[in-house]
């Protein structure tokens, strides 16, 4: 009965492979004292499957990590500027610390063991799961070793991440929900809110003057809407003039205000009377056609007499400034009258349900970008060549089209309800194919090679995440979040980023993988050359 069961599943591979993310569901589901794998269960039971012969082809894998892997950069690509300028070299030498541990750890069980350096190079490789890595490593070394002892290290590799992430909040002994809670506090105190103020026009240098020739943006980065002249108000434009005793309505942030103050004069709390053919409204941005060109272009494009406020991006407020690039998804608080708004509605596109539409070709296109990126071999000098290989050229491509936003008719970003479906759905196809793939030989490689040279794997991957901890006690101090995405990205596992997406509650951990993954892959190729070439 079980041959024939097991014979059933190994014939019908499109049917073990929805069982396995079904039954991977169903174990995630399972809390013991508060505790669940989530999405990660899939990877377990694949390993079992894969115990008992049930293979995922491995081209489904392969389109499950090119897929997850670029919606991952597209996501992480509009705060992945902003993580970098602010923390990069803190992400980027945490990173590189990781790798520099695993590699003194090789170095120092090679000789306490007695371990030829080529089948140590391909141990390190397996212990962080770089398959490029695994590619120079047999390249330096030309011997079959390598990749004996990738295959050696790379079960614990994949599931030794996958575990420590998710048990690192029981052992630090962190509620992760109210950690979130503190770590989005911090991140709000840091980035100041966006508000309204009146002002009384007192300056007299500035009376008899428009808008144009005081440049108040330039002075003061604050937006001016609506200005107040007696009992007439209306809205702002380049031509109005000032002066004195006129009410100037401005958006910007506390410090931005307080520049305002100088310049015009004391601030009023008497409320603004609103003109009944006046309105503000907030606008999404939908109109392909627009993205990515100045907010200055499009109200002259649309001949209205219309003020941009306050831009909501990424779920953070900011001043708009004419300057400013819009990108798709974008919400616009607009100040206007009645009659002008359904024109600029038009022309911004206004259309929520074109947010949740999936047009495929930029994903397609981009990952098609990504793999040829992959494949260019870069060279240092004649000591190291190497190339990206799929997941790097994938996740750098996808970052920097996240960022360019839109070339010609095609729009990079997508909306986060398609982002998550596809991402969901990459990660799924990934895990089980990983695992099945790594659970095939698992006892086999175990019986075969011993207990040696799988201790020996399972210590260089667990070295790393020990000396996180200590790490970033000491010297990093990073919230549990940005260390997920070090440690991740350091170790390169997209296994082990799946892991700890599951636990956050935003795209931190994505946005810090994807700051250090490039950094940590070059250090790991640096490492197998380094490997390779001690005597042994």
């Amino acid at each position: 009965m079980m041959e024939d069961v097991l014979t059933f599943l190994q014939g019908n591979p499109t049917f073990s492979l929805f069982l396995i993310i079904a039954a991977g569901f169903i174990v995630g589901n399972i809390k013991i004292k508060g505790f669940s794998f989530d999405v990660s269960a899939v990877i377990f039971v694949a390993l079992l499957f894969g115990h008992f012969g049930v293979q995922v082809p491995s081209i489904v894998q392969s389109i499950g990590l090119v897929i997850f892997i670029f919606t991952v950069g597209i996501q992480a690509g509009p705060g992945f500027v902003d993580a970098f300028r602010k923390k990069g070299r803190k992400y980027v030498t945490f990173a590189a610390l990781l790798v520099l541990s695993a590699l003194v750890a090789a170095i120092v069980l090679m000789y306490i063991f007695g371990i030829h350096s080529d089948m140590i190079a391909g141990i390190i490789t397996g212990s962080l799961t770089s398959t490029p890595g695994l590619s120079v490593a047999i390249e330096t070394t030309n011997s079959p070793n390598a990749s004996i002892g990738y295959g050696v290290a790379y079960p614990f590799g994949v599931i030794g991440v996958v575990l420590f992430v998710k048990l690192l909040p029981k052992l630090l002994r962190i509620d992760v929900n109210e950690a979130f809670r503190q770590f989005k506090s911090a991140d709000d105190a840091r980035t100041e809110e966006v508000i309204t103020r009146d002002f009384i026009v007192e300056n007299e240098t500035i009376c008899g003057k428009t808008l144009r020739d005081i440049d108040l943006r330039r002075m003061t980065g604050c937006t001016v809407s609506r200005i107040q002249k007696g009992e007439e108000v209306e809205t702002a434009s380049p031509d109005t003039r000032l002066e004195a005793g006129d009410v100037v309505r401005a958006v910007g942030t506390q410090h931005d205000l307080e520049q305002m103050e100088l310049v015009i004069g004391s601030h009023t709390e008497k409320p603004m009377p609103l003109k009944s053919d006046f309105i503000i409204q907030t606008v999404l941005v939908t109109n392909k056609s627009i993205v990515n060109q100045p907010i200055s272009k499009i109200q002259v494009r649309n001949g209205c007499n219309a003020v941009v406020t306050r831009i909501r991006r990424a779920g953070i407020d900011f001043t708009a400034q004419p300057s400013t690039t819009l990108k798709f998804g974008d919400k616009l608080t607009i100040g206007c009258r009645k009659e002008d708004f359904e024109k600029i509605a038009h022309t911004l596109g206004n259309n929520s349900r074109a947010l949740s539409d999936t047009d495929f070709l930029p994903v397609a296109l981009g990952i098609t970008l990504g793999i040829l990126v992959g494949k260019v071999v870069l060279a240092f000098g004649n000591a190291l060549e190497m190339n990206l290989g799929i997941t790097g050229g994938v996740l750098i491509t996808a970052l920097v089209l996240s960022n360019i936003g839109r070339t010609g008719p095609i729009v990079w970003t997508m909306s986060s309800a398609a982002n998550n479906l596809l991402r969901q759905l990459g990660l799924l196809f990934f895990l089980a194919g990983v695992g099945t793939s790594a659970g095939q030989n698992l006892v086999s490689t175990i019986t075969q090679s011993g207990v040696t040279l799988i201790l020996v794997g399972a210590i260089i991957t667990l070295v790393p995440l020990v000396v996180s901890i200590f790490l970033n006690r000491w010297f990093f101090k990073l919230s549990i979040f940005e260390l997920f995405g070090v440690l991740t990205g350091g170790m390169t596992s997209t296994p082990g980023l799946a892991a700890c997406s599951s636990m956050a509650q935003d795209e931190t951990p994505s946005m810090v993988y994807a700051t250090v993954y490039p950094i940590a892959m070059v250090s790991l190729l640096i490492a197998v050359k380094i490997l390779a070439s001690l005597p042994m």
